[in-house]
């Protein structure tokens, strides 16, 4: 935070000397309208991962999702990283959700990955207009064994670090 507040005010000091107060306040008016729209997605990602790890059963998603899910418990999250709508503002207060609920590092990391490389909301709405669907079929196929293979390794190294289970 202390890298971050100084190179703010280091680049706060340069736009000053090259534009004056009012390029600095056009800066800070425009951020602070953009900090104003996104504060309600900010907040609807939380509540939503709140809501997700209070409705969810805990048995049911450790037994799907959790340490001896398996390969499936890496397909699964893979599949639903797929499917998730919305962009991080959503997908991380999710994970969250499935960590607290029973769901392991490697089917989370499979999800995450999963939303980041395949995401279907960014495919139908980006990626086959701009590039085509023959691109886009071709990235998704062989981004599919990407999260898994994330997910598995993501098990290996959990239980290297925590071999009694979860961090404290």
């Amino acid at each position: 935070m202390i890298v971050i507040g100084a190179l703010v005010a280091i680049c706060a000091a340069l736009v000053w000397r090259r534009d004056g107060i009012d390029g600095v306040l056009n800066i800070l008016t425009h951020d602070l309208w953009l900090f104003g729209e996104i504060i309600p997605r900010v907040l609807a990602g939380c509540l939503l991962g709140a809501f997700i790890a209070e409705i969810l059963p805990h048995e049911k998603v450790s037994r799907s999702l959790g340490p001896k899910s398996g390969l499936k418990g890496l397909l699964i999250g893979t599949a639903f990283g797929a499917i998730l709508p919305g962009g991080p503002f959503t997908a991380y207060p999710v994970a969250a959700a499935l960590l607290t609920v029973g769901a392991d590092f490697g089917a989370t990391i499979a999800m995450v990955v999963s939303w980041t490389l395949i995401g279907y909301g960014r495919a139908v709405a980006w990626e086959l207009p701009i590039l085509g669907t023959d691109f886009t079929l071709w990235r998704i196929a062989i981004s599919l064994p990407i999260p898994v293979l994330a997910g598995w390794l993501g098990r290996i190294v959990f239980v290297r670090i925590y071999p009694k289970g979860e961090p404290s």
